[in-house]
């Protein structure tokens, strides 16, 4: 096909070597990685899949875990899942002289009630400690201590 001024048109675009000015029959300055290459010249190795394994025909099981909180005592009975015997119980309360009990008796004493007055703290269960025990394996599961 010829332009009206007698030029003739070309068919197709230039190549990107022709107009870069690349001449295809000189070799490359530095080597061209071939296809799978790297540029230094070793072999490309792909990475390993790190994805999720494909899926197994094998049926997914399912454990539930349950949690139990932390159990706080205090100087009224709980319910609870004993640890030892695993039953599901109210703990049992048992009364210990502790350092209230102590404490009340000593100024009591400072007061000047000498004459066995003193030891009233020690009848009183409100004064002193409480441990907590299963009725059932009597094992201790807890204390509440005053002070």
């Amino acid at each position: 096909m010829a332009a009206p001024s007698g030029i003739p048109v070309p068919s197709a675009p230039p190549s990107y070597e022709e107009t870069v000015g690349i001449n295809m029959n000189y070799p490359h300055p530095y080597p061209v990685p071939g296809p799978g290459q790297k540029p230094d010249g070793k072999e490309m190795i792909p990475p390993p899949h790190m994805g999720q394994p494909p899926p197994a025909n094998n049926p997914i099981t399912v454990q539930t875990v349950y949690v139990q909180q932390p159990v706080l005592f205090y100087d009224r009975p709980v319910q609870m899942c004993c640890p030892s015997c695993n039953q599901v119980i109210v703990t049992r309360l048992s009364y210990g002289t502790g350092a209230l009990t102590w404490l009340s008796c000593g100024g009591l004493c400072l007061l000047g009630c000498i004459a066995g007055c003193c030891l009233i703290p020690f009848c009183i269960d409100a004064l002193k400690d409480v441990d907590h025990t299963c009725p059932k394996c009597s094992a201790l599961l807890g204390s509440y201590k005053r002070l």
